[in-house]
């Protein structure tokens, strides 16, 4: 197969798409964007909000962060999935279920009275969404003619990147105005709508119903128990001291044997679950590598941010919401500029000052204090959503821009799959991160506050002082506690800055490396492709 880095006239173009598109496939792409947009919407929605639904459910702390976790790990599995479930069914079929499915699904965890049934019902959620969001991105590619592609990329990527980023601004409002049952409620009207305008207006391919004969069980089971366990051990190895605690133990032995049953399959079914072929195009092999980094970004920020107003600042789930509200704005303004330069300058340039944009808002970050507020938020919340919105679009179209129509389905939900990896590995790194260097700078700052450290006890005679003045309680006591509350959020606020630093350096590498790709052809040229 000839990689897809040659220019538009070396080799004949794929059958053209016409440059007019009908009414009709815009009014059916726009819908499945909305959909895709819940979908993805519905991760983090959820987050800001798991105290209220905590409470409702009488739920333990252990059991609660399972209506996120149970969401990733069906959503997970379905994402790669979903390309050969469309070739078989059609994008109409495998799209209504979809929006039908989410949209019941939905309906039910507003109903849960307890946390088994949440989980049973987020997990369904999870599963049968998951199956929109690939559908759009190869449609995207499918029907829009390359000369489009600047007004259709920056749509899917300010979708798949604004969701994530509001859904605990949204979560929060929803949660406050009305209860928790209406974050799921919320989705009802809209799903109806979504999966009926999917039924009557999609007509972009046909079903191919002789590949149920051909469907690869033992490939899916690998599959599941693969990507369903490692989202698990990503998730929860931090907390849990990794291979120490016995589930996080057993769960990576599955993975593990997961992984082997699915890569075995992958290269010797005759109709593979996933068909991997689409990384043998240097593009799109680089395109999800990016992709990945763009997750550990994207996902790893949207959980910064508010751990750190929470923990730090003391803020509520509205307080946050507000405060973060600027990045998806940004994000939002950037995205029709990205659009356009899309079409007029150099991919892999946009890619790189997308990059170091990054880079920069990360590094403005590793100058934190307790006292960073909205205003001293400002400039890296700016840069993290015109950044975001700049990488994602040629992103898109470097990956897929150059497959050919029958590739399209499979690579989308590996290009998916991809970023949704990168979140869930950026996680588990950041969570692992925080954790360590917290217990190193507090060993660290202990040190300088011992009794023989002649400014520690300057600090706690003032403080002990002020406290007889102002409340005349255990004046000792209560400074001593306040002095150790001290060096726990400067320990803390130190290993933010890790964090802060280690992804400053990780997009300032990317940044750089995006010089390693070939030059993609001009988005206007006829979408020539590899066959």
């Amino acid at each position: 197969m000839a990689t897809a880095t040659i220019t538009a006239g070396s080799l004949p173009a794929r059958p053209a798409v016409p440059d007019t598109i009908s009414t009709r496939r815009v009014i059916a792409f726009l819908a499945m964007v909305f959909g895709m947009f819940m979908a993805i919407l519905d991760i983090q929605i959820v987050s800001a909000s798991l105290a209220e639904i905590q409470a409702g459910l009488s739920a333990s702390s252990d059991e609660i962060p399972w209506v996120q976790t149970a969401y990733l790990i069906a959503e997970v599995v379905m994402i790669p999935l979903s390309g050969f479930l469309s070739r078989m069914l059609s994008t109409r079929v495998l799209f209504t279920i979809a929006a039908a499915g989410f949209t019941a699904a939905s309906a039910l965890a507003a109903t849960a009275t307890n946390i088994d049934q949440m989980i049973v019902y987020r997990a369904v959620q999870g599963f049968i969404g998951g199956g929109m969001i690939p559908s759009v991105f190869a449609a995207a590619f499918t029907i829009f003619p390359p000369s489009r592609r600047a007004i259709v990329s920056p749509m899917i990527g300010l979708v798949a990147t604004l969701a994530p980023t509001i859904g605990p601004t949204v979560g929060g409002y929803i949660s406050h105005a009305f209860s928790w049952h209406w974050l799921f409620l919320v989705n009802v009207v809209p799903g109806i709508l979504v999966a009926t305008a999917a039924w009557s207006l999609i007509d972009f391919d046909k079903p191919n119903l002789k590949l149920f004969n051909k469907f690869d069980w033992w490939g899916l089971a690998g599959m599941a128990a693969f990507l369903g366990c490692m989202e698990y051990v990503l998730e929860e190895g931090p907390n849990n001291d990794w291979l120490q605690d016995q589930a996080v133990f057993i769960c990576a032995i599955v993975m593990t044997i997961g992984a082997a049953i699915f890569f075995w399959r992958v290269f010797t079914a005759e109709e593979p679950i996933v068909d991997l072929k689409a990384f043998s195009n240097i593009n799109f092999a680089f395109g999800s590598l990016f992709s990945f980094v763009i997750g550990i970004g994207l996902y790893g920020l949207t959980y910064l941010y508010p751990v750190f107003l929470g923990r730090i600042r003391g803020y509520d789930s509205m307080m946050i919401g507000e405060a973060l509200f600027v990045s998806g704005l940004a994000m939002f303004v950037t995205a029709p500029i990205s659009g356009f330069l899309s079409s007029k300058m150099d991919l892999r340039l946009m890619m790189m000052i997308g990059f170091f944009g990054f880079a920069t808002g990360t590094w403005w970050m590793t100058h934190l204090t307790a006292d960073w507020d909205f205003y001293e938020l400002l400039i890296p919340q700016i840069l993290r959503g015109c950044s975001m919105m700049l990488c994602m679009v040629p992103i898109n179209n470097i990956a897929l821009g150059t497959l050919p129509p029958d590739r399209l389905k499979n690579a989308s939900g590996l290009f998916n799959l991809t970023r949704n990896l990168g979140g869930a590995v950026g996680l588990a790194i950041i969570n692992t991160v925080l954790i360590d260097r917290n217990a190193f700078h507090y060993a660290r700052l202990a040190e300088h506050v011992q009794w023989g450290s002649a400014a520690a006890q300057t600090k706690l005679q003032n403080m002990t002082l002020n406290f007889e003045q102002s409340t005349g309680l255990n004046a000792t006591s209560a400074a001593i506690s306040k002095l150790s509350g001290m060096v726990h959020q400067q320990a803390a606020l130190l290993s933010f800055m890790d964090v802060f630093y280690l992804l400053t350096v990780l997009f300032a590498t990317l940044g750089l490396f995006t010089m390693l790709i070939k030059k993609p052809a001009a988005p206007g040229g006829g979408g020539g492709g590899g066959h």
